[in-house]
């Protein structure tokens, strides 16, 4: 009832807000309590959103300033102020003051922060939905800077790590998409460079800004931007989908545009969606990247993981272990570990299903096999309530690079099948023992007792760290109790032993693994016994590749040898016709393969040899039939051909100079070649004629 006695529920909101506000001591929980998700009344916007950004009373930071607009881009600067201000419905006055404060607050911001200001920056828009607010010149540089310093991440420049994370964010959640524009050569930062540092500003109405703002503020989590740019992109997937044969330019500008689109009415269900999608992502995405936002005293660990060479979303060893110990809605693993079977059975965590990454090379149709079982697995799990059961796909390898390469290529695979939430455990098994280590568990009541298990028969083993040493210990078949008080290992990091004793929970209750246990791609279509084919998506990273493959000996690695390919991607000019270069009569052997870069990726493509040199022609996703020259190198230019035993389908070769002092490696090529021992024959039988001319 709408009367004085009985005042409706809306109007009482808002007096109690009024009378909150005007209190004085007013704090943002207080806020949220009294407007509980509805709409803000405009009347009291200003006032919120100082509270949010928490600058309500603070003082005037221009104060010291002596108002000198005398940057040398002072023109620019005063010409995109204009452009802010003109759009607003202001009389002349207020326009001239409006122009002149922000004016002032983009020179002073600049100046203080030592910045040179040019045209393409994005930040000035952010003042375009606080100028409607009219609040004073003081209010509007706090609030304009308290947005910077918590809501505009770190590096928000072309390349930069905010980009790569949301590529990462869009992977897991639409990997068709994702792979669509990575075809297409389109990078996050093309589109959304202006959404992130403007916060939508730049695209969308002030009202709508304001809109969002209301519930981005009180919601106070930068990292609800990268959720909202991500649905963004999900609303717009059949139509950008739908443009295939369209050029890359016009792709980038419809996805720019797209958010213009935006009306008050979209923005509730636009915050819903993004918050559904919030809690079906890995609490890693926020946890590991907080450094991207607030001050810059926490600036970028130099440790930190580089996102642009991550192959997909890492996730901590700590969520792994505590996600399934939960019960509700919130992200649940279901853990593949990828190891080799040796190290499966010496120790692992119990809930983890195995896929022995190694068959995807030796036994494609074993490997395909697994899969399915893999597949099937998880289904089962989920349908029973396993504590193992998770629809969120993370792959955990050993921690080391040189081994986890053919971890990488799996993981390539699922993707490749444009699977979703998939993520890799940051560090593998060795950030597992690491972190079992540091939390000290000390006894069988600990919740994690039973998480490392062993299937090694009658003696379990476990891998103490990074020195690869592992301590064994006797089961007396009295389960895990008696185990945990016989058997401590220690966890050696490089240099530091981290515990002087770790309990190691080794139980001895099953059969060990052997190479095809587990081993039973897909549901909809099994994967044809083939290495690599140039169908697959061009150019899908598996990452970490070191020189393992660049020696005879499967137990060493060659770590020092340069590693890095003879030819820089930029310098790919020339295109050619695959088939007129087979057809050429200098061509004594051709055979298809493919190129792996030290990077992690893998393209495929043709060598040709003819009587003097050796040619790579990386095959265009985009043009059929046609290549790029990667590479031309001279046949005696060849100081080694080397392969991994264990897998002789990869192949290494290194040139360079051979001289009284030595072999000076120069260039590295990589290659996954089928049948690469008549390859191998075949360029070697051409290299000793060449070497047999100039003897001559």
């Amino acid at each position: 009832r709408d009367d004085p006695v009985f005042p409706s529920l809306p109007s009482f909101r808002d007096r109690e807000l009024a009378e909150a506000l005007d209190s004085g001591g007013c704090d943002l929980e207080t806020v949220r309590n009294i407007i509980q998700g509805r709409e803000l009344p405009t009347t009291q916007r200003a006032k919120i959103w100082k509270i949010a950004l928490n600058v309500a009373g603070k003082g005037d930071s221009l104060a010291s300033w002596d108002g000198s607009l005398d940057l040398p881009e002072q023109t620019l600067i005063h010409n995109r102020c204009q452009q802010l201000i003109d759009p607003l419905s202001m009389s002349e006055e207020e326009r001239s003051s409006a122009l002149a404060d922000t004016e002032s607050v983009i020179t002073f911001y600049c100046k203080s922060r030592n910045i040179t200001f040019t045209a393409d920056l994005s930040w000035p828009d952010l003042l375009r939905p606080l100028l409607t607010l009219r609040l004073p010149r003081s209010d509007l540089y706090n609030c304009f800077y308290a947005i910077m310093n918590k809501y505009i991440p770190r590096d928000c420049v072309p390349k930069g790590r905010p980009f790569h994370l949301y590529r990462l964010l869009l992977q897991y959640h639409e990997p068709e998409l994702c792979s669509f524009l990575d075809t297409k050569k389109i990078t996050p930062d093309s589109y959304a460079m202006n959404w992130l540092g403007s916060l939508f500003a730049s695209h969308c109405t002030p009202e709508v800004t304001q809109a969002m703002w209301d519930i981005y503020l009180q919601q106070a989590d930068p990292f609800v931007i990268f959720f909202l740019m991500l649905i963004i992109l999900v609303n717009a997937k059949d139509n950008i989908l739908a443009q295939e044969g369209d050029s890359k330019e016009d792709i980038i500008k419809m996805l720019e545009s797209s958010p213009a689109h935006l009306e008050c009415e979209d923005v509730e269900d636009l915050f819903s969606l993004a918050q559904y999608y919030y809690s079906k992502t890995p609490l890693s995405l926020r946890k590991e990247n907080q450094n991207l936002f607030g001050s810059s005293l926490v600036a970028l660990k130099e440790e930190e993981m580089d996102l642009s060479q991550a192959l997909c979303l890492p996730v901590s060893v700590p969520e792994i272990l505590q996600a399934n110990q939960q019960q509700g809605e919130g992200v649940r693993f279901f853990v593949v570990d990828c190891r080799p079977a040796e190290q499966y059975n010496a120790g692992h965590l119990s809930t983890a299903f195995h896929l022995d990454s190694d068959l995807m090379l030796q036994n494609p149709s074993e490997f395909a096999l697994s899969v399915k079982s893999l597949l099937e697995a998880q289904k089962q799990s989920l349908e029973s309530g396993s504590i193992a059961s998770g629809e969120h796909l993370c792959f955990m390898g050993s921690g080391r690079e040189e081994e986890d390469m053919y971890m990488n290529m799996v993981l390539a695979h699922f993707l490749q099948k444009n699977k979703e939430y998939v993520s890799i455990a940051k560090g593998g098994f060795m950030a597992l023992q690491q972190h079992l280590a540091d939390i000290n568990v000390d006894g069988p009541d600990n919740v994690y007792v039973h998480w490392i298990v062993s299937t090694s028969g009658a003696r379990g083993s476990l891998s103490s760290g990074a020195d690869g040493e592992s301590v064994n210990g006797a089961s007396d078949g009295k389960g895990v109790k008696s185990l945990v008080n016989k058997m401590t290992f220690a966890l050696k990091s490089k240099s530091v032993n981290v515990k002087e004793k770790v309990i190691s929970f080794i139980e001895n209750t099953s059969a060990p693994v052997d190479r095809i246990s587990f081993n039973l791609p897909w549901p909809e279509k099994a994967v044809p016994d083939r290495h690599v084919s140039s169908s697959d998506r061009v150019g899908k990273p598996y990452r970490g590749v070191k020189p393992v493959f660049s020696i005879g000996d499967e137990e060493e690695y060659d770590t020092d040898e340069i590693d890095s390919s003879s030819m820089s991607d930029d310098d790919r000019k020339e295109i050619v016709n695959i088939q007129t270069w087979i057809n050429k009569p200098d061509i004594k052997y051709h055979v298809p393969c493919s190129e792996v870069k030290e990077t992690g990726h893998m393209f495929p493509s043709h060598l040709l040899v003819t009587a003097t040199h050796m040619y790579c022609l990386r095959e265009i996703a985009s043009r059929k039939d046609f290549a790029y020259i990667q590479s031309r190198q001279a046949l005696n230019s060849v100081v080694k051909i080397t392969s991994k035993k264990k897998h002789p389908e990869l192949i290494t070769f290194k040139f360079g100079n051979s001289n009284s002092a030595g072999v000076e490696v120069l260039a590295v090529e990589r290659y996954l070649i089928p049948n690469a021992g008549d390859a191998t024959k075949a360029i070697k039988q051409q290299i000793m004629k060449v070497l047999d001319a100039l003897e001559s």
